[in-house]
């Protein structure tokens, strides 16, 4: 009997113990699917919640929900074979996504889903948790203090007689010049202010100045105006 091994042989039998699958208990498929579900409505509220880019995306919102959900279950595929997840890593690798996302908050949202689904499929149940429940307080905090320095885009047509009475009433304001045109005798500026409370008495005041044609105000979010 021959009882030698030989380099081929250990390979063979390395292989042939990389592609066992390591079998997923309906509870823990169970258990994953429902706590990513739960993590993903999370992410759901807070992000209708807290949102204050220019037009609310129901869909975009429902995307974080199934996003968290599908990594959960990606995650529990591959880790029942080394080589299955490998595969799965240069599947990935090739693929390309094309839509644009221009809010930079949205991208922390997709991370977070997508991390929250990682923890959710490894079972690493409590970091998934309260990960997500930091994640979120965060984000409300940060928010809250937001709206309290909001930033509004201050838009005035004017003629020429208004311009030193505008210049008296615009320097007791916070103001920054963003723009400033003229056109046919008028003038129309642009300077974005901050605003601690919803009081804007100061624009009643500014529209009874003469040679006023017009005082609108609008919310700016830096890279948008509502």
């Amino acid at each position: 009997m021959n009882d030698t091994i030989n380099f081929q042989d250990v390979i063979k039998k390395s292989v042939l113990h990389l592609e066992a699958f390591r079998s997923v208990s309906y509870i823990d498929i169970f258990l994953g699917l429902a706590c990513s579900f739960a993590i993903g409505m999370f992410i759901y509220w807070v992000y209708k919640r807290y949102f204050r880019g220019v037009v609310y995306s129901y869909n975009y919102n429902v995307s974080f929900v199934l996003m968290t959900m599908i990594t959960t279950l990606i995650i529990m595929t591959i880790s029942t074979n080394i080589i299955l997840s490998l595969g799965m890593v240069g599947a990935l690798s090739i693929v390309r996504f094309r839509t644009a996302v221009k809010d930079p908050l949205d991208i922390v949202y997709m991370f977070w889903a997508i991390a929250a689904g990682i923890a959710t499929g490894a079972k690493m149940y409590p970091l998934a948790m309260i990960g997500s429940l930091a994640f979120g307080l965060t984000l409300a905090w940060l928010s809250k203090k937001k709206s309290k320095h909001q930033a509004y885009l201050l838009v005035i047509r004017h003629t020429e007689e208004a311009t030193d009475d505008l210049r008296v009433q615009l320097r007791k304001l916070d103001t920054k010049l963003k723009s400033k045109s003229i056109r046919n005798s008028f003038t129309e500026l642009t300077v974005e202010i901050s605003l601690r409370d919803d009081n804007t008495a100061f624009m009643k005041t500014i529209d009874n100045i003469k040679g006023i044609e017009s005082c609108s105000l609008v919310n700016y979010t830096g890279d948008y105006a509502q």
